[in-house]
């Protein structure tokens, strides 16, 4: 592979690693956060959205968002297990992008694409194209 798409696929990686850690890391350290707001504001699916605000779901829902985006950032940093953590992070930006849908307009200035469609996408090709390998850990922990 050439030097250059090494060094996309790891600035790519990084990127990607520190946003998501950074989102994750703060909802772990604040213990007012929880997403029943968003939940509840749910337009697209809102029926199965708000199923997941009960007193018996949420707490679940939280540490599975907060946790999930905090070790998603760690994998992605590190280069390690990505194949495994990218695909579930690109799920979980699918769980993020139904909610804010008012089809065809995910937000005022989107039409059917936004920023969680690219980044499930960026996800899936970090997982395929093997980002780790790069300048991570990733043949260290197969």
């Amino acid at each position: 592979m050439a030097q250059l798409h090494k060094i996309s696929l790891f600035l790519l990686r990084i990127s990607i690693g520190w946003l998501m850690f950074y989102a994750g890391i703060t909802k772990v350290l604040d213990p007012q956060w929880s997403a029943a707001g968003y939940l509840k504001g749910a337009k697209t699916f809102a029926d199965f959205y708000q199923r997941l605000t009960s007193p018996g779901t949420l707490p679940v829902i939280n540490f599975v968002n907060e946790w999930g985006l905090t070790l998603l950032g760690v994998s992605l940093i590190l280069g390690v297990f990505i194949r495994f953590s990218a695909p579930l992070g690109a799920i979980l930006m699918l769980f993020y992008y139904f909610p804010i849908l008012a089809f065809p307009y995910p937000s005022a200035h989107a039409f059917i694409v936004d920023e969680h469609i690219i980044y499930a996408a960026a996800l899936l090709a970090l997982a395929s194209l093997r980002a780790g390998d790069f300048w991570g850990l990733g043949k260290k922990f197969r």
